[in-house]
């Protein structure tokens, strides 16, 4: 017994750890019970959300609409966001931000911000000398860089989201271009971290698309690839997109459906703001034109009226794609003058003539780097708001050749609904159905570095390697390792996009730098100091490209190794310990454990020449953990040369005995000499040695040569200044609600004062007190209000609210007596229906004892004369004085006479019935001895000796009687009684039903 014990105490303790660590993951969750999706487009974003019964909403904006403007109206005092920023575009051009997410990631010199300065001269773009970025100069006071005004515009969809969801919300996945390189993508998500956002993914929007896309049509997914191309023309730009669907065996849930992106082309200006902006130059001519001998100032020169022509050409550009022509109308556009002018739509696929001939553009670029030919694309669809311009649909559909274009998606909603189901998927709160995302690199990444060679004896030069890391269309998520093996000091190595050669001159220009960053390894010599004894496996660099499309260096590590003398029994012991803990647990290191791990490590290594690198392509299954510093009980391979410059081959054999030692000692003990292992003497003749694996770890310091991130502490302060903000927004709207509430509650006080119902319960001095006192409160609203803080306005509506108390609680008593009068009335007359219908019950079938019906029957008496007497005084009260008849007494008595009522209703509900035999044929059935003479129909035979006969009770006459509604019957000779008869002790005659005489 005590050896069971001791064998159950691990189980129990893994039980306990098991538990603990599910109830740590419940306590995570319990703040990520939604999360949400923001799908970033350049001129409006959607917001969708998942919660407990809310599978993927679009979140309604406080104007109750499905998408909301990216605009943010800064002034000294205040914020405005989405409609009711835009609607402040025209009076406030220059304090109105619009379309900033170009300037995200781009320093001075980018030719956006030129193209930016241009399309919008009202805005005062600053420098930042430390960054090399500009940012929004609003006032000598206010300044704000892109990645803030983006934060707050993060921060205004989360709000919009959490009041949606009627719950707090930190988790989020943000949609962003495809074309968006690494400078970029680290602003959106500084931007996110200032508005204390968790991204649980930047997901690109042509991804998201075809995530919806796959979602919905699951099941018309199978094993053989079906291409789709998506066009997706917005505001800003263009994407062409070329998606590979197919079911895909995985390693957890089987056969699953996957998205694979093949191909991507894009242009980063073309969409529906330039032909805007186009259509609002015309326009500007136009008006110019009509007012030419009036020596009237050019309309250019006023933003106000620019930012009108703006919106009438955002608003002409929507008729136009469904009328021939229409009529653009303006009130009042420059110095009280009124516009008003004719375009046709041949007039504006005129104006946009250049623009249509680049339509065809991403699609040759999407095929060239998925390497397809249009016949092997199934189907084309359009998304975006720009597509629906019929001009675009026509270049399209000549130029890939189908008979018609799809449009069966949601062109507006399709990229937030795939971002924020992706975000269930990625929460620990959601389970969904598992949608492989196979994600592609579009810009490659590779590393370079410079070592020194010895091409002749004596003759030493220097030689500039480069290495892919990520290749062009690769997939990712993914992690590389690549291997440094011929350096012992401290070196440095630069990481760079590769062959950027699919860009041309101007989006190589718009691209910015090509130089990532420039990586010091500090450390490696001093490694090579600490163990000189051993062999050194090179110095290993981890690479990590996220989900997100981030890339980042985890660490870099010197790894060493050596063949170290063990004792064969030392080493038993130890095997055997590692197994009994390994034991405990379900089991030690096997193929299945391997298989479920999460990390794909490629490693790569340097070679002798950079044409002789392995293919980017190549895969090497590694877990992580094995690159961390182990030792393996594994007998050694065969003894190897040592020295730097091993050939390549050999580093790669050298590579995968080293990286997999837990799998070494399963492979060959399951191998054996012809599937016998061997004895014991000959384990310990062939096991003299190990080898020892260290691990020291570099020091490494970052360039960042792209675009310097914002320092901690800089960070530290655009998020206090941003939360700032917010709280004086909070505040702001606290005060208007407060004085909104004082203003209403004097107009309905004035008005309720001349109603009859009010009239009728107080005297003319005491409503004459009240108006004289509403008529201060509003003069004093009107005169001191703008001044006044939010607790002097609710200190004043306090003092108002109490001196009304009397008066609207006279009148809130009078509303309710009829209908809980009525209501105990009612409960009054069927409570005494009950108990009349009670005593009525026989005495053979009676479930209630007497003292029950008489405490009913009393708290009934007492109920009607409380009544009686209460309605009688309150009649004597004048209707001024304060009631005596209240709604609340009334209410305790209901629930008094009610609790009684219940009680009896309950045990008559759960009682179990008498039987009651009936006799068909003449003859009695015998009852149970345990039943009374009183209790039965029939006559009972008494035991001998007595002579006095029990005549049988006659059954009363069947009563109709008034029952509570919420009573039920009571069923007598049902189940209980059938189970009573069935308890009778053995030897006793039982007692017969009428079907079984």
């Amino acid at each position: 017994m005590a050896a069971t014990v001791r064998r159950q105490r691990p189980r129990r303790l893994a039980c306990w750890a098991l538990m603990a660590v599910l109830l740590a993951d419940l306590l995570a969750l319990s703040d990520t019970l939604a999360v949400m999706s923001v799908d970033l487009g350049s001129e409006s974003m959607k917001v969708a959300i998942v919660k407990p019964g809310v599978p993927m909403e679009i979140v309604l904006n406080k104007e109750s609409r499905r998408k909301t403007p990216v605009t943010v109206t800064l002034k000294e005092n205040e914020r405005f966001f989405g409609d009711s920023a835009a609607s402040m575009a025209i009076k406030n051009p220059k304090a109105t931000l619009r379309y900033f997410q170009h300037l995200l990631g781009k320093q001075e010199n980018n030719p956006h911000v030129a193209l930016y300065r241009a399309r919008f001269p009202e805005h005062e773009l600053g420098f930042d000398p430390q960054r090399q970025t500009v940012y929004f100069q609003i006032s000598p006071q206010l300044q704000f860089s892109p990645e803030e005004v983006l934060s707050m515009l993060l921060n205004y969809s989360r709000s919009l989201a959490e009041d949606f969801a009627e719950q707090p919300i930190k988790d989020a996945v943000i949609t962003v271009p495809a074309f968006f390189n690494q400078a970029e993508r680290r602003a959106v998500l500084q931007a996110a971290r200032m508005a204390g956002l968790k991204v649980l993914q930047l997901i690109n929007d042509n991804t998201a698309t075809a995530l919806s896309y796959g979602v919905f049509r699951r099941k018309d997914i199978n094993s053989t690839a079906q291409n789709i191309m998506f066009y997706d023309m917005g505001s800003g730009s263009t994407v062409c997109t070329i998606v590979t669907y197919q079911t895909v065996k995985t390693k957890d849930a089987g056969m699953q459906p996957q998205l694979q992106i093949r191909g991507v082309g894009f242009d980063r200006t073309l969409g529906g703001l330039e032909m805007e902006l186009r259509l609002r130059e015309h326009l500007a001519g136009i008006f110019n034109e009509q007012r030419k001998g009036q020596r009237a100032k050019d309309v250019r020169e006023n933003p106000r009226a620019m930012a009108k022509l703006l919106r009438e050409a955002n608003r002409l550009k929507t008729i136009l794609s469904a009328n021939a022509d229409h009529m653009a109308q303006i009130e009042g556009l420059m110095d009280d003058v009124d516009f008003k002018a004719k375009v046709t739509r041949a007039e504006f696929e005129e104006l946009c003539a250049d623009l249509f001939e680049r339509v065809p553009g991403p699609v040759q670029q999407a095929l060239q780097s998925a390497e397809m030919k249009l016949d092997e694309i199934e189907q084309v669809i359009l998304v975006g708001g720009a597509t629906r311009v019929p001009r675009v649909q026509e270049v399209l559909l000549k130029a890939v050749g189908k008979e018609e274009l799809g449009k069966n998606i949601n062109a507006d909603e399709a990229a937030a609904v795939g971002a924020v189901y992706q975000a269930a998927a990625l929460s620990k709160a959601f389970k969904v159905k598992p949608f492989v995302v196979r994600d592609a690199v579009i810009y490659p990444i590779l590393v370079e570095f410079t070592r020194e060679v010895e091409e002749e004896p004596g003759v030493r030069s220097l030689k500039h390697n480069k290495r892919v890391l990520f290749g062009r269309m690769g997939p990712y998520p993914q992690r590389k390792v690549i291997t440094f093996n011929r350096y012992n000091h401290d070196f440095d190595f630069h990481i760079n996009y590769g062959d950027l050669g699919f860009l041309g001159p101007e989006d190589l220009r718009v691209f910015g730098s090509q130089n990532l960053t420039t990586v010091k390894l500090k450390g490696v010599g001093e490694s090579f100091r600490k163990y000189p004894d051993y062999e050194s496996k090179g110095i290993k660099a981890h690479f990590n490209l996220d989900e997100s499309g981030v890339l980042s260096l985890d660490r870099v590590e010197a790894v060493f190794e050596t063949l170290v003398e063990d004792s064969p029994e030392e080493e038993s012991t130890l095997t055997k310990l590692g197994n009994t803990i390994s034991s405990l647990f379900g089991g030690g290191t096997t193929q299945d454990t391997k298989e479920n791990g999460t990390d794909t490590v490629q490693e790569e290594e340097e070679g002798p020449a950079e044409g002789s690198k392995a293919e980017p392509g190549e895969q090497a299954e590694l877990r992580e953990e094995a690159e961390a510093p182990t030792e393996d009980t594994s007998p050694p391979p065969p003894p190897e040369p040592k020295g730097d410059a091993a050939p390549e081959g050999e580093e790669a054999a050298e590579k995968d005995n080293g990286e997999k030692p837990e799998a070494q000692p399963s492979e060959k003990g399951e191998a054996g000499a012809e599937g016998v292992p061997p004895a014991p003497e000959e384990e310990k003749k062939q096991k003299p040695a190990r080898k020892q694996r260290m691990v020291e770890e570099i020091g490494v310091e970052l360039v960042v040569l792209d675009l310097p991130d914002l320092r901690q502490d800089e960070l530290a302060r655009s998020a206090q200044k941003l939360q700032d903000l917010t709280l004086r927004d909070l505040e702001k709207q606290e005060r208007e609600k407060a004085a909104n509430s004082l203003e209403a509650f004097i107009f309905e006080t004035q008005d309720k004062l001349y109603q009859p119902e009010y009239q009728e319960v107080s005297t003319e001095e005491q409503r004459e007190d009240i108006s004289g006192r509403l008529r201060a409160a509003s003069t004093w609203l009107e005169d001191e209000g703008f001044g006044a803080t939010t607790v002097m306005l609710k200190e004043k509506l306090t003092e108002l609210r109490k001196l009304c108390q009397g008066l609207f609680f006279r009148v809130e008593e009078r509303r309710k007596w009829p209908e809980r009068l009525s209501a105990l009335d009612n409960l009054l007359n069927h409570s005494s229906m009950f108990l009349t219908g009670a005593r009525l019950i026989p005495e053979m079938d009676q479930i209630f004892t007497e003292v029950e019906m008489t405490t009913l029957e009393k708290v009934i008496n007492e109920t009607w004369a409380w009544k009686n007497a209460t309605v009688a005084e309150q009649a004597k009260l004048p209707a001024t004085e304060k009631p005596v008849l209240l709604s609340k007494d009334i209410e305790a008595k209901m629930m008094a006479l009610d609790r009684e009522v219940q009680y009896l209703l309950n045990k008559a509900k759960f009682a179990k019935p008498r039987p009651r035999p009936k006799d068909k044929n003449g003859t009695r059935a015998e009852p149970p001895l345990n039943a009374s003479a009183s209790d039965q129909g029939d006559k009972v035979i008494r035991p001998a000796g007595q002579t006095e006969d029990a005549k049988p009770i006659s059954e009363p006459e069947q009563e109709t009687r008034s029952e509570p509604a919420d009573s039920e019957p009571l069923e007598l000779g049902g189940p209980a009684a059938e189970s009573e008869q069935k308890e009778q002790p053995t030897g006793q005659k039982p007692t017969l039903k009428n079907d079984e005489l």
